[in-house]
């Protein structure tokens, strides 16, 4: 395949060309550049590498349905609760609204996806079932990872960590965990569980973390001590996390450190609390894995969501407080390429503000071609001209799947 007339991260108008998915030339466009194979016509668009959403609830979106008020209950228990009571009314199935949602993340431009799909006493295996039908639906066109995550707590109710075991036996790729001394208010036997299943099952561990000020670092605490004494450095990813920057400088200047050392990941959502959160940019000066991420989208905990990665960039770009362009695009590579490093451990991460990868010789061509005058003004514009690769095939164009 030939992409003709892009701009790779804004710069100067080339040719792309592809091979066996990957991307195998860069030329200065040259009209009428002859193909053996397909052609797609740039436009004289941006090129971007594919947004990766490592932090979406596929299982418990609305998108697609009629807009619903919002009944919810503050606190982490009560919005699940209120989930709890509601979930089923819903006019279309779990694999139904998953699928559709998926459908629109791709057609924006995401093409790596880690979903949690909710484990518990009330829904048993049947959320986890019906985003895993979300991912054989789009197989073809994205990359899907499921978690494994159990919303209302690992103790707080009889027989979750049987059917974490289970799910993970069936399909799931990603062990979960949530707010150890808050809501299972047992750390050490809500990460012993944690750190069990992710041996037995050879898999990875995600832990929601809303914990505030010293309980957040209480936990992460416990969490760098049990991957330490277990060797499972690049293992473990915290997502949100909000308040870790709550306690002092040395204490952000320590977990950034051991974050590094440790490969602890970090997943999150642009919230709009961001005053405590550790700085993304040091993050990305000591070499830790960021990723982005949409959270719930319009469900039964949040009317917010679209389906769009471009815009949760610009999120990410305006809670950080960013104006200059240099720090704008480093959003979009945080919700490309840094998510994709959180999901594959192989691929070169971020390790400076300045880094714009994975449009060279030789990366897989999973592509976004969207308009925009600068990269910055990209994701302040959000324009709906868009055409998606994955492994270099055309996935999406002007907001519709192909294929």
């Amino acid at each position: 395949m030939l992409i003709t007339n892009v701009r790779p991260w804004g710069g100067p108008s080339q040719d792309i060309e592809i091979r066996d998915g990957a991307i195998a030339a860069l030329h200065p466009h040259e009209p009428g550049r002859a193909t053996a194979g397909a052609s797609v016509d740039g436009r004289g668009r941006l090129a971007l590498p594919s947004f990766s959403d490592v932090h979406c609830h596929l299982d418990s979106t609305r998108i697609g349905l009629p807009f619903r008020p919002h009944t919810g209950a503050p606190g982490v228990w009560g919005l699940t609760m209120n989930d709890r009571a509601h979930w089923r009314e819903d006019e279309w199935s779990v694999a139904e609204r998953a699928t559709y949602t998926l459908g629109r993340m791709i057609e924006r431009g995401t093409t790596r996806v880690r979903s949690y799909a909710q484990i518990d006493a009330d829904c048993g295996l049947e959320r986890f079932e019906g985003v895993l039908a979300a991912k054989e639906a789009h197989a073809d066109r994205c990359e899907v990872e499921i978690m494994a995550f159990p919303q209302a707590g690992l103790l707080r109710e009889k027989g979750v960590p049987e059917l974490m075991d289970e799910a993970l036996s069936s399909g799931a790729a990603v062990v979960g965990g949530i707010d150890p001394c808050t809501l299972d208010r047992d750390p050490v036997r809500h990460l012993d569980i944690l750190f069990g299943l992710a041996e037995k099952h050879q898999a990875p561990i995600d832990v929601h973390l809303h914990e505030p000020g010293h309980l957040g670092v209480f936990s992460v605490d416990l969490i760098l001590e049990r991957v330490r004494a277990l060797g499972m450095a690049g293992k473990v990813t915290l997502s949100h996390a909000y308040e870790l920057g709550a306690v002092d400088e040395a204490t952000t200047r320590r977990l950034i450190e051991e974050f590094a050392e440790l490969d602890i990941s970090m997943a999150t959502i642009a919230p709009a609390q961001q005053l405590h959160a550790l700085p993304l940019a040091e993050l990305t000066r000591a070499g830790v894995r960021v990723g982005l991420g949409e959270d719930g989208q319009r469900d039964f905990w949040s009317p917010y969501g679209n389906a769009d990665m471009l815009d949760r960039t610009w999120q990410l770009a305006f809670t950080n407080r960013y104006r200059k362009d240099e720090l704008i695009e480093h959003c979009v590579a945080v919700a490309s390429r840094g998510g994709a490093s959180i999901l594959d451990p192989g691929l070169p991460r971020l390790s400076s503000v300045a880094d714009r990868p994975a449009l060279a010789v030789g990366d897989r061509a999973d592509l976004l071609l969207v308009e925009g005058e600068t990269v910055a003004s990209a994701v302040m514009d959000r324009g709906e001209d868009r055409t998606v690769l994955h492994a270099g095939r055309v996935v999406a164009d002007g907001l519709r799947l192909v294929g």
